[in-house]
């Protein structure tokens, strides 16, 4: 069995926002995008910056990178030059998954008809997806392969989510959930964990009878936790939250990279992973969801809740020859920082009871959380 490219590649979505009222940017220059293009152009970059369904939004795709290393580089550039850009024009990207205090209400879609059809199809739903996620793809050419793999990973993809949260607040709320993101685009049709496929063609033929009867275009409209890409023969993981250190974003990048190589080499020995029934994954997914790494996640082998950091040691033992092989044992080790630090969604929950105890007012204490993803956004560039 020939071994995979695992190649790598990365998606961030950005919401903007203004830097004199820290809220979501209402009317952003019809050109920004263009100047994003036009600054990675000089640096040797281009089609790397695309306009989001909302016009607050950005997103930024790296190329095809060999190595986590690559991805890092090629992400410093991306972000800053969006940095760069719309701080000229009195804006400033944040990479978290939700604003501290925007109202959805009133942001407007993109001027696009691929957007306008989504807001025609999704109404109430698709107007309060002021919402941003962190795509990864990992590059596997073989169909059947893709598909087995993506059976076998929904095990581990609430242990990545719960490593990315960020999006604790909503409309100036603290809703409790580490990833509040989750729960508006659970919203969505066709979101969460992919159905069991026992084979490429039977993917292919319940995705034809979708298309055939006019419900989706094509596979894009899949917005699955992990999925086959409709454009590029990888299989992306899309159920993280964005992270506004760089650096947690490449390790959660390496991690998922390692554990599909993980999941391939055992294939490899005629060996697998098990896979779970949904109803159990699903009860990870919420955990990760609710609590981040904070309350564990259950081990079904053990059918018991561990603590996350024990948990997290064990994937690092799984997936060690895998780090060694791609040379990401570095980055995928900064997970450990994530654990050490907090995540985003602890950050801004600190942000705000610290702001408040210096006797700011709620809106205050907001805007200082939107403060710190600003400063974090940029930080390292």
């Amino acid at each position: 069995m020939s071994e995979p490219a695992f190649t790598l590649g990365l998606e961030e979505e950005y919401l903007l926002v203004d830097r004199q009222t820290r809220d979501l940017a209402r009317d952003p220059p019809a050109d920004l995008v263009a100047r994003c293009e036009a600054a990675l152009a000089a640096q040797g970059q281009a089609g790397q910056v695309s306009p989001e369904f909302l016009r607050a939004q950005l997103e930024v795709q790296t190329g095809v990178c060999r190595t986590a290393g690559q991805l890092r580089a090629e992400l410093v550039k991306l972000r800053r030059a969006v940095v760069a850009v719309t701080g000229e024009a009195g804006l400033a990207p944040i990479a978290a998954s939700t604003h501290p205090f925007a109202e959805w209400r009133g942001v407007e879609a993109t001027d696009k008809d691929r957007y306008r059809a989504l807001e025609r199809d999704l109404q109430g739903v698709g107007r309060r997806l002021v919402i941003c996620g962190l795509h990864v793809h990992v590059g596997i050419d073989d169909d059947e392969l893709r598909v087995d793999l993506m059976n076998q990973i929904g095990y581990f993809l609430p242990h990545l989510l719960a490593l990315s949260t960020s999006s604790p607040f909503w409309r100036g709320e603290d809703t409790g959930l580490a990833s509040y993101r989750v729960a508006i685009f659970n919203e969505l049709p066709r979101t969460g964990l992919p159905d069991h496929f026992e084979s490429y063609g039977e993917y292919r033929r319940q995705l034809e009878r979708l298309v055939a009867a006019g419900l989706i275009d094509d596979a894009s409209k899949l917005w699955w936790d992990v999925r086959l890409s409709a454009r590029f023969p990888t299989l992306e993981m899309r159920i993280t939250d964005m992270c506004p250190y760089l650096d947690d974003a490449v390790a959660i990048a390496a991690l998922y990279q390692c554990l599909l190589s993980m999941l391939w080499r055992l294939k490899r020995q005629n060996q697998r992973w098990r896979i779970y029934p949904h109803m159990l994954v699903r009860e990870n997914r919420w955990r990760a969801q609710r609590y981040g790494f904070d309350a564990g996640l259950v081990d079904f082998g053990k059918d018991r809740i561990v603590d996350f950091s024990a948990l997290l040691e064990e994937v690092f033992e799984l997936v060690a020859p895998d780090a060694a092989r791609l040379d990401c044992a570095a980055e995928i080790a900064h997970a450990r920082t994530i654990l050490a630090r907090g995540t985003s969604a602890h950050r801004q929950r600190q942000a705000y009871a610290r702001a408040l105890a210096d006797g700011a007012n709620r809106h205050e204490a907001l805007v200082a959380v939107v403060d710190g993803l600003i400063a974090e956004t940029a930080a390292g560039l």
